[in-house]
């Protein structure tokens, strides 16, 4: 198969529009016309995954962590992405696009607390994504102007692309001196049957849009309006928080914690007068460096915190405050979410082989 099917299940799975707009996600190394015949799963692409997924025969690692974060302004060897170039390894990260999607890293976590119904801890910031484009052609010009600007990215909505609005109506203008209108003569009104086109444009396409609308429109100075567009309202976010399906006492909810985890071991922090028989009934969870969002669980009435790891000046207030904070490490509280990408990409690739990294680990031990 090729690349470009593993990255539409990808996409599909964590769709890189949910990603923070500081990350670097999606493929970062790669041609999608290339062929993939198996997948490696990762936290963070470290020269001994480098190794297994040559080892395995791997051409598509899937790291969590983008490899590739900062701008690269030299590759060479020796080097990760250098030798991933060189052996035609491609390289995917969803990072927090998979945090965010539904079913994603978060959502892992909350299943591990046994969280019944939940929400974003964090909802997402909205952001424009789109303007409108409206402009007025003459009628036999139409087809052409609408062609150049689908050509530059213009009209697609959802699944459908060469999408557009059009109305007739009358156009009316007094050429000035020096104009050489496109119809009619300068310093003469002159009215023109033309088209009203409107088409959607993505905001990191509307200058393409705009330059081939005036490269293409029969007028001298054609006339448009560019409306930058109200984003819908955001349902997704960071983090989830909910009420256990059960209330659980602390000593079992850390055992669940581990086993699901795959830990030995677990950073925690409990309030004066919480110990193991102490019930929890709501709880919230982030994964990875989530130690900021301690104060939104707090005030959406969390009695435990799960993140990867959390401020020590933090887990005295969140103690002081009376929730409980779980730290299992930064990428433990990542890792659980690569077996279920690995089932996700194997029922909708089942020509891919999809392995689960054996050599890669959180950095630090607790011993």
């Amino acid at each position: 198969m090729h690349l470009r099917d593993a990255l539409s299940v990808l996409e599909t799975i964590a769709p890189l529009r949910l990603a923070e707009s500081w990350d670097n996600v999606g493929l970062l190394v790669g041609d999608p016309r290339q062929s993939v015949s198996g997948a490696l799963l990762c936290i963070d692409y470290t020269p001994a995954v480098a190794r297994e997924a040559r080892d395995l025969g791997c051409d598509l690692v899937v790291a969590y962590h983008p490899p590739v974060f900062e701008a690269l302004k030299r590759v060479t060897a020796p080097g990760l992405v250098f030798e991933a170039i060189r052996d035609g390894i491609a390289l995917y990260a969803p990072h927090t696009a998979l945090d965010v999607a539904p079913g994603g890293t978060n959502d892992v976590l909350a299943d591990v607390l046994g969280i019944g119904e939940r929400t974003p801890l964090q909802r997402g910031e909205a952001r424009p994504t789109h303007h409108k484009l409206v402009t007025f052609v003459p009628e036999e010009h139409t087809e052409a102007v609408a062609a150049a600007l689908f050509t530059a990215g213009a009209g697609k909505i959802g699944e459908y692309t060469e999408a557009s609005f059009r109305a007739q109506g009358t156009g009316t203008f007094l050429g000035g001196e020096g104009t050489h209108p496109a119809v009619g003569q300068a310093g003469r009104r002159e009215a023109v049957p033309e088209i009203r086109l409107e088409v959607l444009v993505p905001s990191a396409r509307t200058m393409q849009a705009v330059a081939a609308l005036r490269a293409s429109h029969p007028y001298e100075e054609p006339a448009f309006d560019l409306v930058m567009l109200a984003p819908e309202p955001v349902t997704t976010g960071i983090g989830r928080i909910g009420d256990l399906l059960t209330p659980t006492p602390l000593g079992a909810l850390l055992g669940r914690i581990k086993e699901g985890l795959g830990v030995e071991a677990l950073l925690v922090s409990t309030p004066d007068g919480v110990g193991d028989e102490t019930a929890i009934r709501r709880a919230a969870a982030c994964a990875g460096a989530c130690g900021k969002l301690f104060e939104q669980a707090m005030a959406q009435g969390a009695g435990l915190y799960l993140t990867g790891e959390l401020r020590h000046h933090d887990a005295l207030k969140a103690a002081q405050a009376g929730m409980t904070v779980v730290c299992a490490l930064h990428s433990n509280s990542e890792r659980a979410t690569l077996g279920r990408v690995r089932s996700r990409l194997q029922e909708a690739l089942p020509g891919l082989q999809v392995h689960l990294s054996a050599s890669d680990h959180d950095p630090f031990m607790i011993r």
